[in-house]
């Protein structure tokens, strides 16, 4: 069951991605002239990539890009994402199992998951905190305050003890071994 669903979500992955290189080369085809825009062929082209290349090519032209470029824009983003929910797929349907193993298991078994859950989670909010702001978006942003409000608690003493060395700030760095090494000793006492 649980490989026909992961089956099913890489082919619709896979799918997107092909409609969406479908959608960049139609739409280059027309933008780069290689296609007639007034003949049949273009306009049909056009009428089918426009409404979803419109939006994506504001967003080029308002970060300084070139619109031709956001047929690559939506393949990368197509790309991204599909890695994303295919990851969250697998990342569910582990969840899942290991859920019913310690629902079988007895309460020992479901406090092991519920900590193994909380850490990774810790963890996850760590990674996205640090990648979010190699991008641009930092703790006000309405999409990272999540991130913020999971990892401040360990990250802002180890920041106060350890100020950042020019542009690098190593505080997750810490906050990740010291979670690691709390995560040893939480399982060294629950096991």
């Amino acid at each position: 069951m649980s490989s026909t669903v992961l089956m099913l979500v890489r082919y619709a992955v896979f799918g997107a991605f092909a409609l969406a290189v479908l959608i960049a080369v139609a739409s280059w085809l027309v933008r780069t002239r290689r296609v007639s825009p007034f003949s049949t062929v273009g306009k049909t082209m056009r009428q089918a990539t426009d409404p979803l290349m419109r939006p994506i090519e504001r967003r080029v032209v308002r970060s300084g890009g070139n619109p031709i470029q956001a047929g690559w824009w939506l393949v990368i983003g197509i790309a991204i994402l599909g890695v994303l929910v295919v990851s969250i797929a697998q990342w569910l349907v582990g969840a899942w199992f290991s859920l019913q193993g310690a629902a079988h298991g007895g309460p020992r078994d479901l406090v092991v998951l519920i900590a193994v859950i909380a850490f990774d989670v810790l963890y996850f909010a760590i990674f996205v905190r640090v990648i979010a702001s190699w991008l641009g978006a930092f703790r006000f942003s309405r999409w990272m305050r999540p991130a913020y409000w999971l990892t401040d608690w360990i990250i802002e003493p180890i920041r106060r003890l350890m100020p950042a060395t020019g542009m690098i700030d190593l505080s997750p760095l810490v906050a990740l071994l010291v979670l690691w090494l709390l995560k040893r000793f939480v399982f060294s006492v629950l096991l």
